[in-house]
């Protein structure tokens, strides 16, 4: 009971600032945006689902600044790449925290780097992972990157329906090998499993704007009987899977670094190593947050891309046939290129890239947060605003990109310049710009052009010899997938398919599983 007197008192007052807040005239000048309602703000409006579509409309009405408040919690939309640069990267010292979304922290996720502050944890763990992903520490992983990429290859050729599952299972291979120093030989693999559900459920418990929790963090002290705080018995349910998904395949990886077994390098041994094999258990945590993030986050983004390649190829022929032209020009059709190749093949780096633009897997990047008080172009932007760069809308945007709806590549012109316009947004901004940005161009690009080399991607056709045309529909979320779809996959030629059985035969590690 006294739990309960003082959860009430506390959202009673709670309560009586919100309206104080809400009520009394301010003098300063806030950016623009859609009318708020006393206390509630933009609440009744503020969209559940494909948020971005709804932003997007208010960025045409309202600029490159949208403000809106949810209970008193003020939110600022960055429309455009320079608001969004000239915040978050320009005065980054201010624009670099991360809002506390409660339900996510509530769920487990409040150790995972990307969602923390910037504190001494954080700069830990990015630093963990940066010292193993570094761009000129890549070319140790290529090998394998291209060895798992042909084996996708031949695995959806002799079996095009297992598209997704095996996308899955080798990106999974790819980025577990990497951080743990374990192969993954079966889609039942514990790891692999694990990271698959508590990515699930980062999706649906960071997404912002959904949970009541987080613009109101005081509901997290109500007790768990009372009616509407059934988001409590939700996040403990994630919490155990969360945890289990962070430990259990450092422990392994661990352990098998200590038997000799583990496949070498990996980001898990390499901390391991500068300790003399004994992390302290603040460090041992650090490690374990920084590996998982790196896994379930690295899986899903490049999984997304990875299937959104397939369907953009499907969906237009003619881009398909100018790619394989320019890899048979500079690669030839007497090996399979490779991801130092990519320098020489700008026409699939571009494909890569409008992959990358027309559907971000994540389509609002990751919130920060202003720690302070700051003006912006003579507009008072409060301290503790959470700020959500608008990364859909600033790569539909008709003055930028052209006829933004349609996949061209050649939009780019093959310039790397013009190509960074879009990778430049997608990878995140300033201080938070991902880690492992280069890594994960590379495995899209390592995919992208072994399947370019070696096979048709065309559209399944119905009794009747007609195309079949799938109807997608990309998922709401902070992370964005398209739904299932169906396609044909043909060997380009029988020297192709010899080429990726040949290749397939001894792919780097694949023999040596933990």
């Amino acid at each position: 009971m006294v739990t309960t007197r003082i959860a009430i008192t506390a959202f009673s007052a709670c309560v009586g600032w919100l309206v104080f807040s809400t009520l009394v005239p301010r003098k300063t000048k806030r950016p623009p945006g859609p009318r708020r309602l006393p206390v509630i703000g933009n609440v009744l409006e503020f969209p559940q689902n494909f948020q971005w579509f709804t932003f997007s409309k208010w960025a045409k009405a309202y600029g490159d600044l949208v403000y809106l408040e949810v209970f008193g919690q003020p939110i600022i939309l960055l429309n455009s790449p320079k608001a969004a640069k000239d915040l978050l990267e320009q005065r980054s010292a201010i624009c670099s925290d991360r809002p506390p979304l409660e339900m996510a922290y509530l769920s487990g996720f409040d150790k995972v780097f990307v969602l923390s502050p910037c504190n001494d944890n954080w700069r830990l763990q990015k630093k963990i992972v940066t010292q193993d992903l570094a761009p000129r520490l890549l070319p140790r992983y290529h090998a394998f990157q291209e060895g798992e990429a042909r084996l996708l290859a031949k695995s959806i050729i002799e079996d095009v329906g297992t598209l997704e599952h095996v996308a899955k299972l080798r990106i999974g291979t790819i980025i577990i090998r990497i951080t743990y120093g374990r192969y993954i030989s079966a889609d039942d693999d514990p790891v692999l499993a694990m990271a698959k559900a508590s990515m699930d459920v980062f999706t649906r418990a960071a997404e912002p704007g959904v949970w009541l929790v987080d613009s109101l963090p005081i509901l997290k002290y109500l007790p768990a009987w009372l009616p509407g705080t059934d988001f409590l018995a939700t996040a403990k349910s994630w919490r155990e899977i969360i945890h289990k998904a962070a430990w259990d395949p450092y422990l392994g990886s661990k352990r098998a670094y200590e038997a000799g077994s583990v496949l070498l390098p990996n980001t898990c041994a390499t901390a391991l190593e500068e300790a003399d094999g004994k992390l302290p258990r603040n460090l041992e945590e650090q490690v374990a947050w920084a590996a998982w993030t790196m896994t379930a986050g690295g899986m899903h983004t490049t999984v997304i891309s990875t299937l959104n390649f397939f369907l953009e190829m499907m969906l237009n022929p003619e881009i398909q046939a100018k790619a394989q032209k320019e890899i048979d020009s500079v690669v030839g059709r007497d090996r399979l290129p490779t991801i130092s190749d990519g320098a020489s093949l700008p026409y699939v780096r571009s494909i890569v890239t409008e992959v990358f633009r027309l559907n971000p897997a994540i389509p609002l990047g990751i919130p920060h947060a202003l720690n302070t008080d700051d003006i912006y172009e003579g507009m008072h932007l409060p301290k503790g605003s959470i700020l959500i760069p608008n990364v859909w809308h600033m790569l539909h945007d008709p003055d930028v990109f052209t006829n933004p709806m349609k996949f061209d590549p050649d939009r780019y012109q093959n310039l790397d310049s013009k190509m960074n316009k879009v990778t430049d947004l997608v990878f995140g901004f300033g201080r938070r710009v991902c880690p492992g940005k280069a890594f994960g161009e590379g495995n899209v690009f390592a995919i992208a052009a072994t399947i370019l080399a070696t096979c048709y991607i065309v559209p399944k056709v119905d009794d009747n010899g007609n195309d079949v045309i799938p109807d997608i529909v990309h998922s709401s979320g902070s992370l964005s997938f398209p739904s299932s779809f169906d396609c044909s996959i043909k060997p380009r030629s029988a020297q192709a398919y010899g080429l990726l059985s040949h290749a397939v035969v001894d792919v780097p590690d694949s023999s040596l599983v933990n």
